[in-house]
């Protein structure tokens, strides 16, 4: 229900605490949820990304990071050189095409490990967020490959939970 300012829930925050995987320790950070005018903020503060490597004739590259919102809100690690499969694929409630899946957001720039970043989504309300997981994958979303972009193993994960602010 919006109310007289236009906002939905203005009052909504919602957090996800990432933190590495078997494959990159390392990595730690959070990314907010924050209800705005016609949508959700997203705020991302990520650090102990691995460096840049570019691609290869044979190999992918190692960053820009993979970010995706995914279906299931767990970070189970299960196999350890796959890690956190159980947060399935990424989050699709509108059964559209990769690239314009509501769970898939912009790639992640590293500079000396750590990433920051803004940005605004109108595909959900942060109450829809809650319960999902964020995922952190080692290389770059081409946005076209489906399902799931050929992002490559998943480094870090974060439930999205209520915050109270």
């Amino acid at each position: 229900m919006f109310n007289n300012h236009g906002y939905n829930n203005w009052n909504q925050t919602a957090a996800a605490y990432i933190l590495g995987g078997p494959l990159r320790p390392q990595i730690s950070g959070v990314v907010f949820f924050r209800a705005t005018l016609g949508g959700t903020l997203i705020s991302v503060q990520i650090s102990g990304l691995p460096d840049y490597k570019p691609a290869t004739d044979t190999e992918n590259p190692i960053g820009p990071y993979g970010f995706h919102l995914h279906e299931n809100g767990t970070c189970e690690v299960g196999n350890v050189d796959n890690p956190f499969q159980e947060a399935g694929e990424h989050w699709n409630p509108t059964n559209q095409p990769h690239g314009n899946h509501a769970g898939d957001f912009p790639v992640l720039f590293s500079n000396s490990g750590r990433a920051y970043m803004s940005f605004f989504t109108n595909k959900f309300q942060v109450s829809e967020a809650v319960g999902k997981a964020v995922i952190i994958h080692e290389n770059p979303d081409d946005y076209r490959t489906q399902p799931a972009g050929d992002a490559g193993k998943r480094l870090a994960c974060g439930v999205v939970e209520w915050a109270e602010y």
